[in-house]
């Protein structure tokens, strides 16, 4: 397909064409180019989730590889890195080449799969890291999200293993016995609530191990979902002398706050949970100087019925992908924290970056891979059911009204969303 993208505003705010021609930008578009106007909406490169949940294997009664891709598609996403806690478990490189394969063969988005730091997600022996990070899947990121990798002398021997072919752990920042039976941010509120509360130094703790055991063995760290002010100034304690860690914030930590657990509403349940109103000020702050280097949606599906439950019984999780620029947009943008050309950084070439992924270092240029993302960031919508495209509804935006609306989000050439409309797969696989 040639496509004719006119008048885009792009993250700098310069306006221009874009032809893109089989797949990559072009310098012109042939005369027979399908033609899309842009005038008044602003250009991303395609968006990367690097923490999401796809659930498939296993778990397709939440999602599968096709319905999570679509789902991120909406959103504006070209390519999502999948977590590991499936059934069986990503920690082989026979699982991981599935999952590879299934984004492949739906071309909705590129799918990148993450493999198990541990056998199972256990936390007793290391998983086939060598095996993934050598098959076609090509895994450059190994996490046991949804558990933290708790043992020291683990983790380190797994930093040291990645190490060697430039690859990543992320950590699930969560000390076990700290918050056993936990269930909301621990305090004041989760007392009167007569909710168990889930302490931030659990989080924290972990980080300032993790850095240091990275700056011992010269490796790579990324922190899953930071949600805590103190979270932050550790990072920024581990940044400043020079470790090489990364970290990422949710967009719902950049919004909601624990108070919205006195509903009981499970929708808001959510690992690590909802923090205070101080902690989110201190998470957009970081975000916006650089200590926060990403925002990851970690997608969570669930079906009704795990959600739909008393808070202790509930699962914890959100779904994420098909708000998060709107979010991103509400919390960053909205308040001056973050242009446009940061929003692309912390969505799109900063996690890209992280995961090793190629074609998001250059976007917009001729011979780059055509991953776009176009934006009405003047229209509002009541957020409903009607705008997840996944198999989950548990949403903690339902009924709010969010800015920005994805008009259209090309992978790799291929138009996946066009005028606000997510494409049939007969559509997306013929380009």
């Amino acid at each position: 397909m040639t496509l004719l993208i006119k008048g885009a505003t792009l993250p700098d705010g310069t306006r221009r064409d874009l032809a893109i021609h089989d797949g990559v930008f072009a310098e012109a578009a042939a005369k027979c180019a399908t033609v899309i106007d842009a005038d008044g909406l602003q250009a991303l490169p395609g968006l990367v989730d690097l923490h999401t949940h796809l659930r498939e294997p296993g778990f397709e009664q939440s999602e599968t590889v096709l319905t999570g891709s679509r789902a991120a598609a909406a959103g504006g996403f070209t390519a999502v890195f999948a977590m590991a806690n499936t059934s069986p478990v990503a920690d082989t490189a026979g699982v991981v080449e599935q999952v590879a394969s299934l984004g492949d063969q739906h071309g909705y988005v590129t799918v990148r799969p993450i493999g198990a730091v541990t056998i199972g997600l256990a936390g007793e022996r290391l998983a086939e890291i060598g095996a993934m990070a050598r098959s076609r899947a090509a895994v450059r990121v190994f996490s046991d999200d949804g558990k933290c990798v708790h043992d020291a002398l683990l983790m380190r021997r797994a930093l040291e293993y990645v190490a060697t072919f430039d690859g990543v752990v992320a950590q699930h920042a969560q000390e076990p016995r700290l918050t056993e039976g936990a269930q909301m941010n621990e305090g004041a509120l989760a007392s009167e609530l007569g909710l168990a509360g889930w302490p931030a130094v659990a989080e924290e703790a972990i980080i300032a191990r993790d850095v240091l055991l990275a700056e011992a063995a010269s490796a790579r760290l990324h922190v899953c979902h930071v949600s805590t002010a103190g979270s932050v100034e550790v990072v920024r304690w581990a940044k400043a002398r020079g470790i090489a860690v990364t970290v990422e914030v949710t967009p719902h930590h950049l919004l909601l706050t624990e108070d919205l657990a006195s509903s009981y509403d499970a929708r808001y349940k959510v690992n690590p949970p909802l923090r205070r109103s101080e902690d989110v000020d201190a998470l957009r702050a970081a975000l916006a100087d650089g200590t926060i280097d990403i925002v990851a949606t970690d997608h969570a599906p669930h079906p009704v019925e795990t959600k739909e439950a008393a808070w202790a019984e509930a699962s914890f999780g959100m779904v994420g992908l098909e708000s998060a620029l709107s979010v991103v947009q509400t919390a960053m943008v909205d308040t001056g924290l973050l242009d446009w050309a940061g929003v692309a950084r912390v969505l799109s070439s900063a996690p890209a970056a992280i995961g090793r992924l190629g074609g998001y270092d250059a976007a917009f240029q001729v011979g780059s891979p055509a991953h776009v993302t176009l934006i009405d960031p003047t229209a509002r919508r009541t957020f409903d059911v009607a705008h997840l495209k996944g198999r989950s509804v548990n949403s903690p935006y339902l009924g709010i009204e969010l800015p920005g609306r994805v008009v259209a989000t090309i992978h790799g050439g291929v138009p996946t969303v066009l005028g606000g409309e997510l494409r049939s797969a007969e559509e997306v696989a013929g380009g």
